[in-house]
């Protein structure tokens, strides 16, 4: 039986130091990613948790499913990010340090919301921003460029500063069977034998190519 990929190989393409799977990358328990999802970065891959993950502090989780792709310059911006709006002033004085840090309590307990979600099989174009707390649907695409600052829902594709939704992939009832299918838990072997219905084939098709039981 032909072998899968592997997961766990940090760079998946011999010679393409420029793309790094996530999750046998990051490290801070913050960050959560799935089986082969990966980033492009001719600069430095690597530092993905550095330079694309910004202002996160915690508790809020970044959450990428698996079989994402990221384009390079994606950017996440986390919920560290946000400053008071409150009063005459948004500058945050507490964190320049000296005495002005005894009021570092006026940064804490910012508006939050929540954890921001990438859900499986997702596709984000070249320099992407996805602002805190977002969630964005299974299959979705972000076009290059975007600013995401509400949720994608599933099979989605959206564009834009800030990013609207242009259309969905696929009509109401195929999505629920592609969700249904969540081709994305299937085993690596099976998936393997079927990447060309999953790349180019009919709903139908990826139904009839789904492991047994298969779903309505």
């Amino acid at each position: 039986m032909p072998v899968p990929a592997d997961p766990t190989r940090l760079h998946p393409m011999p010679g393409q130091p420029r793309v790094v799977l996530l999750k046998p990358l990051v490290t801070p328990p913050l960050i959560e990613v799935g089986e082969y999802s990966s980033y492009d970065d001719p600069d430095d891959a690597t530092a993905f948790e550095t330079r694309n993950v910004l202002y996160h502090y915690g508790p809020e989780k970044l959450i990428i499913g698996k079989f994402c792709a990221l384009g390079t310059g994606v950017r996440f911006l986390m919920n560290g990010a946000n400053h008071r709006m409150d009063g005459p002033s948004t500058f945050p004085f507490p964190t320049m340090g000296g005495s002005w840090a005894d009021h570092f309590d006026l940064l804490t307990g910012l508006p939050s919301r929540g954890d921001t979600v990438v859900g499986n099989d997702v596709w984000s174009g070249h320099s992407t921003t996805v602002m805190p707390g977002v969630r964005i649907g299974h299959g979705a695409i972000i076009a290059s460029g975007s600013v995401v600052t509400n949720d994608v829902p599933d099979y989605g594709i959206v564009g834009g500063n800030p990013a609207r939704l242009i259309r969905t992939r696929y009509s109401a009832p195929d999505i629920a069977r592609l969700l249904a299918l969540a081709w994305w838990d299937w085993p690596a072997e099976h998936i393997g034998a079927h990447i060309p219905t999953l790349m180019s084939g009919s709903v139908e098709e990826l139904r009839k190519a789904a492991p047994s039981p298969r779903t309505p």
